[in-house]
């Protein structure tokens, strides 16, 4: 299992705001039934490897099909192989 956090900066779309975009990205994992959170910088992604890769390209074009000139991406991902894992298991080793 992997986690994968993703996030996005689209350039040049003539507006500060982009939730409109991570809206699109949000209903994209729902579609393809992947478990994530979104937090206020990011969003982080449960699944295997080659899944989350795939999606990850999706939502980095998500702004271009909407219309942005430059899109930034930053990805980040942590696959454990030595036992299971998952995103609750790893904060609630944090957080007690």
């Amino acid at each position: 299992m992997s986690i994968l956090e993703i996030n996005f900066v689209p350039v040049g779309t003539g507006s500060a705001s982009y939730s409109s975009f991570v809206q699109e990205a949000v209903e994209l994992l729902n579609t393809r039934g992947l478990k994530y959170t979104v937090t206020p910088t990011s969003t982080v992604i449960e699944g295997n490897t080659k899944e989350l890769m795939k999606v990850a390209e999706e939502i980095h074009n998500i702004p271009f099909k909407d219309g942005a000139m430059r899109v930034v991406t930053n990805i980040m991902i942590d696959e454990r192989r030595d036992k299971p894992d998952n995103m609750e298991k790893r904060v609630s080793e944090v957080i007690s």
